[in-house]
Parts: structure tokens; C-alpha cells; sequence
């Protein structure tokens, strides 16, 4: 995959994931995207643990699923540290 189609399938990700999850995510357009890529790698990983053909970075539908599930996985683990700080 290229590295422009990576960038948007991680936009796209962080946005559905940010939608998804209820609350103030304060981020902008760039962090959304990181958010949304770094979740599409944790959902590849998680995905190819299931999968038997190998191919880690194929677009598809339920990798583009799994790329969502990944950014919402990130986004409450980066909710969670965020949460732990402003208590301490």
C-alpha cells in the first residue's frame, strides 16, 4: 500500500473512531491522523493474528474495520493516560 493511501485510510479512521467514542477528544486534523495510523497498524497486527494468508497492509473492507477498532483502542488508551495525569 502506498504511503498516501496509509494517510488516508488513517484519517478516515481516527475520524470514524473519534465519532464513535463519546466525549471531547481536543485534537486537530493531524493528530487525528496519526491517531488513525498508529490504529491501523494495532488493527493490522490484531487482524493478522486471524487471518492465514499473511498479507498485513491489503486494503479491504475489514481491514479498513479493523484500522477503526484499532484507533478506537488507542483512543481510550491515550484517554486513559490523559485521564491518570490530570488526577495526579
Amino acid at each position: 500500500m502506498g504511503i498516501i493511501a496509509f494517510i488516508v485510510i488513517g484519517l478516515i479512521a481516527g475520524l470514524i473512531a473519534r465519532a464513535i467514542l463519546p466525549g471531547k477528544q481536543s485534537m486537530g486534523l493531524l493528530a487525528t491522523t496519526l491517531l488513525g495510523m498508529v490504529g491501523s497498524l494495532v488493527g493490522g497486527l490484531i487482524g493478522s493474528l486471524f487471518s492465514r494468508n499473511g498479507h498485513f497492509f491489503d486494503i479491504r473492507p475489514s481491514g479498513i474495520i479493523m484500522s477503526v477498532i484499532g484507533a478506537i483502542i488507542v483512543l481510550l488508551l491515550v484517554g486513559a493516560v490523559g485521564r491518570r495525569r490530570a488526577h495526579a
